[in-house]
């Protein structure tokens, strides 16, 4: 019987193997939820402001989670204290206080830059496991070897971010959906895309299309709705613009998209926020099939 017990637990293992790694990341529970998403800020929405700053709008919002950038600026009171994986302890302590304050969960980290050098890259990876945060952003392309390590070892997330495509600079592709799905397809489930709805329109990308090319491999998103296509275009309240958001939404749900939604508006730069309550509104009216 034991001899049995041993074969069928060897199958056991073998078959997992298989299947490939376990997508155990961290999970945003749903009282972090509006409309049945994830969405919050992206804290550069607020970048003129301090990171103290931007959780408080955050919270005006009506949102719950946000999503934090490098080098932002951690309060008024303490300016020359950053925001960064170079963060100490005590400043994280901080940030991670008033979060609480605010009942505001930190969910990602970036755009940040992730070197091949392990050590730099641990460095992200350990400040985002000390801040509890289920993702990273990156566009570094060249470090995925470096990455995918380190996503194993520390149970973390990564999204590939699109920016708009630069006509110059053939060498920078990740603005390509297509592109992004070859990076990350064969390797581990928790390196995606986080997809930018609103760099695609200025790159003519149709976002809908673009996440359905993404299926499956969709880490975050900061969702945007632009006013038109093309470089000049500027984010405008979700529903008002170019960017289809509802059914960009109805694919997100569809595709059982389980990571968060950065509204990262880039626009009115100083009294953005009833402009993203209008985002979160939105979403919360379609959560209720509105």
């Amino acid at each position: 019987m034991k001899a049995r017990q041993m074969i069928i637990a060897g199958m056991a293992v073998t078959l997992l193997a298989a299947a490939g790694p376990v997508r155990a990341e961290v999970k945003i529970g749903k009282e972090y939820m509006t409309g049945g998403f994830a969405i919050g800020c992206q804290a550069y929405t607020f970048n003129r402001f301090s990171a103290f700053e931007a959780i408080e709008k955050t919270a005006q919002t009506g949102s719950k989670v946000i999503e934090f950038f490098p080098g932002q600026k951690l309060s008024k009171e303490e300016p020359n204290l950053k925001v960064d994986h170079d963060a100490s302890d005590a400043v994280i302590d901080k940030l991670k206080k008033k979060l609480a304050q605010h009942k505001i969960k930190a969910v990602n980290y970036g755009v940040v830059a992730i070197p091949k050098e392990e050590a730099g890259a641990r460095k992200i990876f350990e400040f985002a496991k000390k801040m509890g945060l289920r993702a990273i952003t990156t566009e570094s392309v060249d470090s995925i070897d470096t990455i995918e390590k380190l996503v194993k070892e520390f149970d973390i997330a990564v999204g590939y971010h699109n920016h708009p495509r630069q006509p110059k600079n053939p060498n920078y592709k990740v603005w390509d959906p297509n592109f992004i799905l070859d990076l990350v397809k064969n390797r581990d489930p928790r390196i995606g895309a986080s997809a930018d709805t609103g760099h695609w329109l200025r790159s003519e990308v149709n976002p809908l299309e673009a996440l359905k090319i993404l299926k499956g491999h969709i880490v975050s998103s900061h969702l945007k709705d632009l006013d038109k296509t093309g470089r000049d275009a500027h984010d405008v309240p979700y529903g008002t613009g170019v960017a289809n958001i509802k059914a960009c939404l109805d694919e997100l749900k569809k595709q059982k998209f389980k990571g968060n939604i950065a509204i990262e508006y880039e626009y009115n730069w100083d009294n953005s926020v009833p402009e993203v309550t209008q985002c979160i509104d939105f979403v919360r009216q379609y959560g209720k099939g509105k």
